[in-house]
């Protein structure tokens, strides 16, 4: 993250319409396909490393909306992978995507040989994304994939479901794998651990102990708006000439007391339900998808005598480690959800970097 000097220096310039990752030889580039692309996170990180966009898949429209501003005049961008054919997606040298997590439903293999069905990851994958995912990498056999996930995945049904994912990747489809839960807390102001599969046809060298984590003393104040004239306003977010964060993001009188009323019910039950108030010197809890409902998991403290806050959807880009030309053409509403869904951007580029020589490798070898 920058420092507070830099941050008011790049907020000071006009912010424009962001360009699609710098021109390379073909030599130097690869080539990715961005699956479940949510707004774009995770492709952002891999150009940083040369990744070039040949195909891409969101169903939901909003967040079409968002990904075509700010990477435009590119390829359409394709709805439900599931009603695509692996056949009609051009080569590629890197898949990566965030797949939904549902439940997996492992059937016995015999009984579905029984039936005439097919096994595999196709029977124990059958109905759900990560299916799709797998298909296509059978297709295309690209060297290598990156996937991202929730920490949950780890634990979800007593660890059968990763365990599903880990033998289609490894034994069904032939890949090395290799997983990482990261905390995004090592990059930005936010706790957020999230999981990251990779994956590579020919065997490696790799090793996570290569990603040298930064040390996590990041504070929200990096984000937040100046709100003192260093900043040029961004109308609804921030108006007027100091910029000052528009009063509509600020709770309620009602909705305050709710939430308070809320948290110490909880809190005489023993529960640890309840807002998350945070200063400028704090880390912030995970940003999720519902953060447009209350705000309420992260509201930022405003003294004692006033309500909180919430975050607006440009700090929460910066939160997740978007830059600041990046366009949110969006309501509130689903710039909240677009961002809490993301990746944390950063992130995403620290694992590039620790994934990027072998991918050239075994893209060189073939």
């Amino acid at each position: 993250m920058a420092t507070e000097t830099a941050k008011q220096n790049r907020t000071r310039q006009t912010r424009q319409t962001r360009r699609p990752g710098k021109t390379r030889s073909r030599k130097q580039a690869f080539r990715m396909i961005d699956l479940f692309a949510g707004i774009g996170g995770t492709r952002l990180g891999l150009e940083s490393i040369g990744g070039h966009c040949v195909w891409t898949s969101e169903w939901d429209r909003f967040s079409q909306q968002t990904y075509g501003t700010n990477f435009p005049g590119e390829h359409p961008i394709h709805g439900d992978l599931r009603e695509a054919h692996e056949k009609e997606i051009p080569p590629f040298d890197l898949l990566v995507g965030g797949f939904p997590c549902q439940p997996f439903s492992i059937a016995g293999v015999s009984k579905k040989n029984s039936l005439g069905k097919p096994h595999g990851f196709q029977c124990k994958t059958q109905g759900t994304l990560f299916f799709d995912v797998a298909r296509v990498i059978a297709h295309h056999r690209p060297a290598a994939f990156v996937l991202e996930n929730v920490k949950n995945l780890l634990s979800h049904r007593q660890g059968e479901t990763f365990k599903v994912i880990r033998e289609t990747l490894q034994d069904e489809l032939g890949y090395e794998v290799h997983y990482k839960v990261i905390d995004a807390k090592h990059f930005l102001p936010q706790h957020r651990e999230r999981i990251f599969i990779v994956g590579f046809r020919e065997p490696t060298k790799f090793s996570w102990s290569k990603m040298k984590l930064p040390e996590p003393n990041h504070k929200l104040s990096s984000i937040l708006h100046p709100q003192n004239g260093t900043e040029i306003a961004e109308e609804p977010y921030t108006i007027g000439a100091k910029a000052k964060v528009n009063p509509k993001y600020t709770l309620s009188d009602k909705l305050w007391d709710y939430l308070q009323a809320y948290a110490a019910k909880h809190k005489a039950k023993g529960n640890g339900f309840g807002f998350g108030l945070v200063t400028p010197n704090d880390t912030a809890r995970t940003l999720s998808a519902r953060y447009y409902k209350d705000g309420s998991e992260i509201l930022v403290s405003r003294g004692p005598r006033s309500n909180p806050r919430r975050l607006t959807p440009r700090e929460c880009a910066r939160l997740m480690g978007f830059p600041d030309d990046w366009q949110i053409p969006v309501s509130d509403t689903q710039a909240y959800r677009q961002f809490g869904n993301s990746v944390a951007v950063p992130v995403v580029k620290a694992v590039a970097k620790v994934i990027q020589p072998h991918l050239r490798k075994i893209m060189k070898e073939s």
